[in-house]
């Protein structure tokens, strides 16, 4: 089995659609345009995402999609809409997106432990791209 080559891409989201940009973020995470890819393996990229707070959605979903969390104990559910998540923590709307993306198996959790969000437009991995 050959060494798998892992690169790192720099995604910057500012003014682009979550839903195009979670596609493209996915992409690389699960390493569908690499020659060597494999669907039962885990051949994917690094990805950083910067500007998460400033990422467009059409229509009127800032005041109408609405994210579900529970607790696990009876009368628990707590919804939030966009607009407020993105208040509170902007990387949380584009991590949603890209973890709705990935396949539900054994290699989601891998893969998302790829993927990088910073709210603005520094992050810590510039040493890291060609």
């Amino acid at each position: 089995m050959a060494k798998i080559e892992r690169q790192w891409h720099l995604v910057d989201i500012k003014d682009q659609i979550l839903g195009r940009s979670a596609t493209k973020i996915a992409r690389f995470l699960i390493g569908k345009d690499k020659v060597g890819y494999l669907p039962h393996q885990d051949v994917g990229d690094h990805v950083v995402v910067i500007n998460a707070a400033e990422v467009a959605v059409t229509g009127k979903k800032e005041g109408q999609k609405t994210y579900y969390r529970h607790s696990g104990y009876p009368g628990a559910l707590k919804e939030e809409t966009l607009g407020k998540l993105r208040e509170r923590r902007p990387e949380e709307i584009v991590r949603r997106a890209v973890k709705g993306m990935l396949p539900k198996n054994k290699l989601q959790k891998p893969r998302m432990a790829r993927l990088r969000i910073f709210a603005g437009a520094e992050h810590s991995f510039g040493d890291k791209f060609r």
